[in-house]
Order: C-alpha cells, then sequence, then structure tokens
C-alpha cells in the first residue's frame, strides 16, 4: 500500500484531490463534492488532534474490536457507515474545501510525527502504520466515489 507519509505517494493524493471540480458527480453515496471534501478535511484533522469526535462507550469498544479487520480489507466498501459528525446536510464553498483538503493532506508528508492523536476516539489505540492505511484507504474510497 502507498504511504500517506511519502512525500511523492502524498502528491499523487493530492493530485487526485485537484482534478475534482464543483460539478463532479458521485458515482455513488449521498454526498456532493464539497460535502465529501468537508468529510475529508474533518477525519484528517482528527488525526492531528483538531477535530473531536464524541463517540459513546458501545460504540467505543465496537470499534477498538473492527479496527484491525477494517483496516485489513483491501478498500472501504461502497456506503460505509459515517460518523454523524462528519455527516453534512449543507453545502461549501467548493474551493475553500478542495484547499483546506489539500493544505492538510500535505501536513502528512512531514512524516508520521505529523499525527498528533495516538487514541482515536472509535478506533483506540492508533500505531503510524494504523494512521496511515485509514487516511490512505479513507481518502481513497471517497475520491473513487467521485470518480478521480
Amino acid at each position: 500500500m502507498k504511504s500517506i507519509f511519502n512525500t511523492k505517494d502524498n502528491q499523487e493524493m493530492i493530485a487526485r484531490i485537484q482534478k475534482l471540480a464543483p460539478n463532479t458527480p458521485a458515482l455513488w453515496g449521498k454526498m456532493s463534492v464539497d460535502q465529501m471534501l468537508q468529510h475529508c478535511n474533518d477525519a484528517v484533522l482528527v488525526a492531528f488532534n483538531e477535530k473531536e469526535l464524541h463517540v459513546p462507550l458501545l460504540f467505543r469498544l465496537l470499534g477498538k474490536l473492527m479496527k484491525n479487520w477494517v483496516l485489513k480489507q483491501p478498500e472501504f466498501d461502497k456506503n460505509s457507515p459515517t460518523a454523524k459528525e462528519f455527516k453534512y446536510y449543507t453545502n461549501f464553498d467548493f474551493e475553500k474545501v478542495q484547499q483546506e483538503l489539500i493544505n492538510n493532506v500535505s501536513r502528512f508528508a512531514a512524516g508520521e510525527h505529523a499525527v498528533k492523536c495516538i487514541n482515536h476516539p472509535f478506533w483506540g489505540k492508533m500505531s503510524a502504520a494504523d494512521w496511515n492505511n485509514l487516511q490512505w484507504k479513507h481518502l481513497d474510497h471517497h475520491l473513487r466515489q467521485f470518480g478521480v
């Protein structure tokens, strides 16, 4: 698997984000392209300890139990469940959220030390390899959702 921490791979992910346009249609799911960009931004911000998630105890236990199984999958399934904090029903300024995601993804190229969250609110204890796996697959999932 490619690495979000590797400069070349990171730039490849950013190039895919740059291919999106305000009118890029989703191939599946309910999000618009701007909502997807905001959703991905928020997921990235969790890694930097800049977005707080409120996860009920039952779901925290479930996440810890499911983490290894989910992260071992080659890719995330279409229409996978989403945390309520990552669901949006309003629209965003496309250029703004696109640039924010590019800036945030580029932060990972600084290396594994860019990640500040050791205990994910849902998945539990996360190594740098876990964060790479989660971020790469999550971003790839949503970029495939929009055909890039």
